[in-house]
């Protein structure tokens, strides 16, 4: 079997199935991405090359920054929920009572489709007869807001039901994380008189530090590139307050079938996520872990 898996030849054999599919479904769709953003075309008819005219108006577009503020604005608040996230499994991580039954509650989100999730938040963001209101009408508010047609607060309404459909996925992450620690080193620090607070914020959480740089970079990544439940909830509206870069560049390409820039959008997207994710990388790192 050495003697095999020595071979080079047989090395590239078993790498080559993986090699094709990343190659077909990642790196070749990226670069026609480039490559269409070069073009004046409606995605059906001719294509008239236009040179970098459609990447030139990106950076001048108005309308694309304004999105690109919603995505980092979601990417801030996705960041700043982490906080939540690590609290909350450093509590099921501590054996208390119900921690089985509670992981199981948080984890219901990651199971619905990111469709039905925005249908039921539509329910409950309803002016007239949505949960929300009905509990603020309950307690005083006479004239409670519109939520999702409000320009000043549809955004952060979104943002509640887009928090809550991950919060399982990073408890997750960070329980997994936090069982890993080795149980002895807990007790040492029990016998030494340590806290549970102290316990938790000055040996657990630097004994997974490596796990939250990786759940920060997944946040902004993710954020940067949310589209589904924000098209389903408002389609960007109301006049592009909720508009965010992935839902700008549909409406581009799709609905006003301008594909020529729609794809230099998409690739403004792609390149604007690098950036940040080696920003990220860069900042998060220790000297010993930056290797480039």
């Amino acid at each position: 079997m050495n003697k095999v898996m020595s071979n080079k030849w047989i090395i590239a054999l078993y790498v080559l199935p993986a090699l094709l599919l990343v190659g077909v479904m990642i790196f070749i769709p990226l670069v026609l991405t480039g490559y269409y953003g070069l073009m004046d075309w409606d995605g059906i008819g001719t294509m008239e090359f236009i040179g970098l005219e459609n990447y030139i108006r990106g950076i001048q577009d108005g309308l694309f920054w304004n999105s690109a503020f919603h995505s980092f604005l979601l990417a801030l608040f996705s960041t700043l929920s982490l906080i939540l996230y690590l609290s909350v499994s450093l509590i099921l991580a501590s054996k208390i009572k119900g921690a089985d039954l509670l992981r199981k509650l948080y984890l219901i989100p990651m199971l619905l489709s990111s469709v039905a999730i925005a249908q039921l938040w539509i329910k409950i963001y309803n002016p007239s007869n949505g949960m929300l209101n009905h509990v603020l009408r309950s307690i005083g508010f006479d004239n409670p807001p519109a939520w999702l047609a409000d320009s000043s607060l549809v955004l952060y309404a979104i943002f509640i039901p887009i928090l809550w459909q991950y919060a399982g996925f990073y408890i997750l992450i960070y329980y997994a994380a936090l069982k890993n620690i080795p149980e002895s080193i807990v007790e040492a620090a029990k016998i030494d008189g340590a806290t549970p607070v102290q316990i938790a914020y000055k040996i657990k959480l630097p004994l997974i530090m490596g796990v939250v740089k990786v759940t920060i970079v997944l946040a902004v990544v993710g954020s940067l590139k949310y589209f589904d439940l924000i098209y389903v909830m408002t389609g960007g509206g109301p006049n592009g307050a909720s508009e965010v870069m992935a839902s700008y560049m549909y409406k581009l390409a799709f609905a006003n079938r301008d594909f020529g820039y729609g794809s230099a959008i998409g690739f403004l997207l792609l390149v604007i996520t690098l950036i940040v994710t080696i920003i990220i990388r860069k900042a998060t790192a220790t000297k010993e872990e930056i290797q480039y």
